[in-house]
């Protein structure tokens, strides 16, 4: 068998002459240097591309020769200044031994400036669309709180990967009210705060709008966050004062390459904005911090206080009035101002609205007002309540209860009748007291010449000791009355309460016998105590009377005594018909008494009251309708 070989034949590479005619037919303008960057060839179109930037193909060379030539495989773009201005950009790629030269035509150049600039439009209108967004956020932020929050989320987004601290301050004082931080902040990097001098001149911030000591200029701001590399800030500056400012610093950690001017930029006009909902929020925090403090002090002031419209409708009813008339708010608020007055006062009523309508003060008048439980007085002063532009758009009206200076003047009257009291205690006492020593007198010299009759005289001398008794007691009774109004100098003694309530229930024995009442007894173990006996002898007396009339018969009155502590407490209680809540409070009044007229003076129990006061005592008293009435007295004991 014979093999015959073939020999495959491969297409040859083009020849130098056939590459250089391909070479010169390219439009693009190129050319062939060494690594030297020395001129091996050019096409025609390279020195039309030299020609129409002003050079010549050695000058376009000469303008490359100090270019960077690139590694084997690489390629690099370098720009030539040209004699008339401007550039002309050249692409350097080598390979091996040789590197191209091709030119850029103006074509190429804007391909890529466009693409800049598409780049950067994208980018200013996503900054716009945040920005617009943060504006919604924070005019719609119902807080402090809730308008940084918003402000925090828009700097997230605006700069992604960054730190940032957002601070407020009260433009008055430089006192930190908000802080808001992404980042680990340094330590004390809260206060002070600091602003960039030239920040501070371009906003054209005054040395009186910064608050001293809480706010710093300084050539430059520190660095608030650890592991910050550079950062950039802006104050949130309105209406020339200065609202806090905002930090964005660049982490370490942070991939790209930040533009600390595109960053100040953008993050200025972000400030802009805040600042401005910055101060509307403070400025709607303090018109409302205002608005409520002065409706807590209509509301809470201690005058009647009530405001009507145009048409006469209640609009502001305070708590003094409510508690005057018993009306709550929710009844009157909206209610024509007339249904708070009596039907025949409306007519004066209207006199005085149509005057403050017309915008005339009435300084005083008096007005009876409707009440849940009848009617009150009330004076009045009135003024007109202005709108913004001078309108009377209603009547505000300031008065006081009448009521409480009827009261103090009959507490004037009722001092004075006190003191007249005095005067006639003392008249009467001297009136009583001449005949009843006379009385007093003869009925002792009776007595013992009865005692000394022996048996004969016995019926005469029981009779003759009850007046003589009868008239001592009238004697102490006419000296208590003149000590209400003048205390008299009596003697101390030490006394033993038992003994002496035994004798004051002998001296009410004929009051005990007419009532058919029983006096029960339940004494504990007392020390002697310091007292005037005679004055406490009164106070029992006057408190086992008052039981004895206030029972029917068969009742019965307790006398208990103990001790608690450093005290003697004596109570008295009956099983009578009780006083009624409404008198309770008053019983100790001068002149008050629940007794039928001409049975009482109304001066009992409150000489009791001033006698046990003067031994540094307390008298007390609790009743109940139907189950009778107890008198606690409380006595000091002797030490």
């Amino acid at each position: 068998m014979t093999t015959e070989s073939r020999r495959l034949s491969l297409p040859e590479g083009p020849s130098a002459e056939a590459f250089r005619a391909f070479f010169e037919t390219v439009e693009l303008p190129a050319a062939l240097c060494d690594t030297q960057l020395h001129l091996k060839l050019c096409n025609n179109a390279f020195a039309r591309f030299c020609f129409d930037h002003g050079l010549t193909v050695e000058q376009m060379m000469e303008g490359l020769a100090d270019a960077r030539v690139p590694e084997d495989g690489a390629a690099c773009v370098v720009e030539v200044p040209l004699p008339q201005g401007g550039v002309v950009v050249m692409e350097l790629a080598r390979r091996g031994e040789s590197v191209s030269v091709v030119g850029r035509r103006e074509s190429e150049l804007m391909r890529g400036q466009l693409v800049v600039v598409e780049q950067a439009l994208l980018e200013q209108a996503r900054t716009e669309g945040v920005l617009l967004d943060l504006g919604r956020s924070v005019a719609e932020a119902g807080s402090e709180e809730e308008l940084v929050a918003s402000v925090a989320r828009g700097v997230k987004e605006l700069f992604p990967g960054r730190s940032f601290c957002i601070r407020i301050i009260d433009a008055r004082t430089g006192v930190l009210t908000s802080l808001y931080a992404e980042g680990r902040l340094k330590e004390g990097s809260r206060e002070p705060l600091v602003l960039k001098r030239t920040a501070v001149e371009k906003m054209h911030l005054t040395a009186e709008s910064i608050p001293a000591g809480r706010v710093v200029v300084a050539a430059l701001v520190p660095l608030l966050f650890e592991s910050s590399t550079g950062g950039v800030s802006a104050p949130l500056v309105a209406s020339g004062q200065l609202y806090g400012a905002i930090n964005l610093e660049y982490p370490s950690s942070l991939r790209e390459e930040p533009d600390p001017l595109q960053d100040e930029r953008v993050l200025v006009q972000l400030a802009n904005q805040v600042a401005v909902a910055v101060k509307n929020a403070k400025l709607i925090d303090e018109l409302t911090f205002v608005r409520k403090y002065l409706e807590e002090l209509l509301e809470k002031a201690n005058a009647l206080i009530l405001v009507a419209n145009r048409d006469k409708k209640v609009v502001v009813f305070n708590q003094a009035i409510s508690r005057l008339t018993g009306f709550s708010k929710e009844d009157v608020l909206g209610q024509d101002v007339f249904s708070l007055v009596p039907e025949d006062e409306h007519m004066r009523l209207a006199s005085v609205l149509a005057a403050a309508m017309r915008g005339e003060a009435v300084p005083n008048f008096e007005l009876r007002l409707r009440t849940r439980m009848g009617e009150a007085r009330a004076s009045f002063a009135t003024s007109s309540a202005l709108a913004s532009q001078g309108e009377v758009e209603g009547v505000m009206a300031i008065g006081q209860d009448v009521t409480v200076v009827a009261q103090l003047e009959q507490r004037v009257i009722h001092a004075e009748k006190l003191a007249s009291m005095g005067q006639l205690a003392a008249s009467v006492a001297h009136e009583i007291n001449n005949p009843m020593t006379a009385v007093v007198a003869y009925s002792e010299s009776l007595l013992h010449r009865a005692m000394m009759m022996g048996s004969a005289g016995a019926a005469d001398s029981e009779k003759l000791r009850k007046i003589l008794e009868s008239g001592q007691r009238i004697l102490r009774f006419t000296k208590d009355l003149t000590s209400y109004a003048r205390p008299a100098k009596d003697k101390v003694e030490r006394v033993q309460l038992n003994a002496l309530l035994d004798k004051a229930v002998g001296y009410c024995e004929h009051v005990v016998t007419q009532a058919k009442v029983k006096v029960e007894r339940d004494y504990g173990e007392l020390p002697p105590l310091h007292a005037v006996p005679a004055n406490l002898e009164q106070v029992f007396v006057n408190l086992i009377t008052n039981a004895c009339h206030a029972m029917k018969p068969g009742g019965q009155v307790w006398l208990r005594t103990r001790r608690e502590g450093r005290e003697a407490v004596v109570g008295v209680k009956d099983t009578g018909s009780g006083i009624e809540p409404a008198n309770l409070s008053r019983i100790f009044e001068p002149f008050f008494t629940t007794k039928p007229e001409g049975n009482g003076t109304g001066l009992g129990l409150s000489i009791v009251q001033r006698i046990v006061e003067k031994h540094g005592g307390k008298l007390s008293v609790e009743s109940e309708l139907g189950q009778g009435t107890t008198f606690t007295v409380r006595l000091p004991l002797a030490d």
